[in-house]
């Protein structure tokens, strides 16, 4: 059976490309900027055989590269998102743009972007993305990673195909771990002074904190920030010291459906890279219905 080749663009440390890998597609190609999350994907070797590039997309020209089936694009996403408001940033950005350059002179099979629901406001954006000639597009949004994880994370999930093919949205499934499946006996944790302070008032909000024994529990979005801010999102622990305390790097991961063969170092950045990625559960369901397609 014909294996489709997929390159991947904002890689991070590969949620997207694993997941799709694990549905049946060739990954060739994999890039991002950020040296750190690169050198996460060469750390997972056992995962990740094919070309791990730390390089700049916007500098990147596209017909020195291997084609392939698929191209992936997961952006950054944060000028998309309402909280870029606040900072006076949500622009909509151009990455958007050199990843169009890509599907526009390579002209791939079948393309795939994963970005923030927030995305649709951007009207620039959606039009590159969807009208372009001679490709069929579908708009899943949200896709919500609570549909085989416990965690909300919510995002827009756009295929488009050189044929017109028809693709279901995902739905939940019935083996998603609950939130106390995927905590550790013995979790490795900081607990920063600056924790004990959000929990007992001195920030201006509280901290947002889930019960595991909860048997609907879900954890909010896994969040960048967190590499700086542990306080954020605390879980119940009666063997904590305080009965509260932040997520592990190992927890986090789970929450992002990363296997636990796959290497994060133990320190603060972890959470940043895990944060970023998309989901692999959410990459798997992409992955499926583009081999479905190619079938």
């Amino acid at each position: 059976m014909y294996k489709p080749t997929a390159k991947g663009y904002f890689s991070g440390c590969g949620g997207m490309e694993l997941g799709m890998m694990l549905a049946g597609v060739n990954v060739i190609q994999s890039l991002d900027l950020d040296k750190e999350a690169t050198d996460c994907m060469k750390a997972n070797s056992h995962y990740f055989s094919h070309e791990v590039l730390t390089d700049d997309i916007k500098t990147k020209a596209v017909l020195e590269q291997a084609d392939s089936d698929i191209i992936i694009g997961t952006y950054p996403c944060t000028k998309y998102s309402p909280i870029a408001d606040i900072h006076g940033t949500r622009t909509g950005d151009d990455l958007f743009l050199h990843f169009f350059r890509h599907i526009a002179i390579a002209r791939p099979e079948m393309y795939v972007v994963e970005n923030v629901p927030g995305m649709k406001k951007f009207k620039v954006v959606m039009e590159a993305m969807t009208k372009l000639p001679d490709y069929y597009v579908h708009v899943f949004c949200p896709v919500d990673a609570a549909y085989w994880l416990p965690q909300r994370r919510k995002r827009l999930i756009l295929i488009g195909s050189r044929k017109p093919f028809s693709i279901a949205a995902p739905k939940p499934s019935v083996r998603k771990p609950k939130l106390k499946d995927i905590l550790e006996q013995t979790p490795e944790v900081e607990m920063p002074d600056y924790v004990l302070r959000r929990i007992n008032g001195k920030y201006r909000d509280l901290p947002i904190v889930i019960d595991p024994e909860d048997s609907n529990a879900l954890a909010p979005t896994c969040v960048a920030h967190y590499a700086k801010d542990l306080s954020t999102r605390l879980v119940k622990d009666k063997k904590a010291k305080h009965g509260l305390r932040p997520f592990s790097v190992r927890e986090y991961a789970r929450l992002q459906g990363f296997p636990d063969d796959f290497i994060f170092p133990n320190r603060r950045s972890s959470y940043r890279l895990i944060g970023n990625a998309v989901p692999v559960h959410m990459g798997e369901w992409v992955g499926r219905e583009v081999v479905r397609y190619f079938r």
